[in-house]
């Protein structure tokens, strides 16, 4: 591979989405409009609704035969294996109290009004009387939770159509054609449409990212260079997974129905705009192999509770990351074609 095919081929790819005043507009306001607009709607008390960890074992069922508090109405009880995790999650208010049915203690955080109101009916349901523990912990805005899933929806959406899509482009209107019988190698194609739509879409996050915090002011507990590594890379891996889409594919419309199946799947399951603590195992599990959670999840451990690189909050989910990149990356390289043909 030549350098300078590379650099000419990115420069020209950069050019052409810079040019392209709607589609750049369009990657600029959308989400500045949904980070104030969510700012806007959920700048009031939220909505009543309660979740509570259980730590139990298996065999264990989450009913009032374990506990009279299990059968109270409107609370969503789900079964949390790890003690530390269900309190960090009452710490940050993530959910209104963790309960330990063998060890007949629960946690709560005082700040929490969910968790007061939890506490008295909790003493008021009978049985075996538990013994308080609290969990001190600042409160935490909707927005500052929601506006690392609102930019990475955006990123996702940046990165898997302006991959995918526009090489599919390519190949129909017989640019791809036309390019091969240049200098320029397959390899050294796929890096440059990698590397332009990289720098491109982390340029428009961070432009977005200083906008909103002008105003909104986010609260930034880690490193945010730290933040801009796990951006990055989570980033390079949605962009490996639209040229893994676009390989092959020949028909505009197949892209865009492929790309839209891997992209709503994130949306709705990576937790976007709501957590999924409570979601069944399966769902949970098949959520981890989407790029876009791990993404977000280190991406609020950073800005959140200030997780550093070595922790593995944010460690792990940038080791997944660069695995699924180098995965999709391979596979689409090899299966990469030029023409319709």
């Amino acid at each position: 591979m030549k350098l300078s095919h590379i650099l000419a081929m990115t420069w020209a790819r950069s050019l052409e989405f810079l040019r392209d005043r709607s589609a750049l507009g369009w990657n600029l306001a959308l989400p500045l409009l949904m980070v104030a607009g969510f700012a806007w709607i959920f700048s009031g008390p939220g909505k009543p609704l309660f979740t509570v960890a259980v730590i139990a074992p298996e065999t264990t069922p989450l009913s009032a035969e374990s506990h009279p508090f299990l059968a109270t109405p409107a609370v969503r009880f789900y079964r949390e294996a790890d003690l530390a995790k269900a309190q960090a999650k009452v710490q940050r208010h993530r959910i209104d109290l963790a309960i330990d049915l063998p060890a007949r203690r629960y946690w709560i955080n005082p700040q929490s009004q969910h968790g007061q109101l939890l506490e008295q009916l909790l003493h008021g349901v009978g049985g075996a009387p538990l013994q308080r523990q609290e969990v001190a912990g600042a409160s935490i805005r909707y927005v500052d939770w929601a506006a690392p899933g609102m930019l990475g929806m955006n990123l996702m959406f940046s990165c898997l159509f302006g991959t995918g899509y526009v090489i599919v482009r390519y190949r129909k209107s017989g640019y791809l054609k036309r390019l091969k019988a240049t200098p320029l190698s397959a390899a050294e194609f796929i890096v440059a449409q990698l590397l332009s739509r990289l720098l491109l879409v982390l340029a428009v996050t961070v432009a977005v990212y200083l906008g909103c915090d002008a105003f909104l002011h986010f609260r930034m507990d880690g490193n945010p260079w730290t933040l801009l590594l796990v951006t990055a890379v989570g980033a390079y891996s949605m962009i490996a997974l639209g040229l893994l889409v676009a390989a092959r594919v020949t028909s505009e419309e197949l892209a865009g129905g492929l790309l839209n199946m891997l992209s709503w799947p994130m949306m709705v399951l990576s937790g976007v705009f709501f957590a999924t603590d409570g979601a069944p195992r399966a769902v949970q599990w098949v959520a981890q192999w989407l790029p876009l959670t791990p993404m977000l999840e280190a991406a609020r451990a950073i800005m959140l509770d200030g997780a550093g690189l070595a922790d593995a909050a944010v460690l792990q989910p940038l080791l997944l990351l660069a695995t699924m990149s180098l995965l999709f990356t391979l596979l689409g390289a090899f299966g990469f074609k030029w023409t319709q043909d």
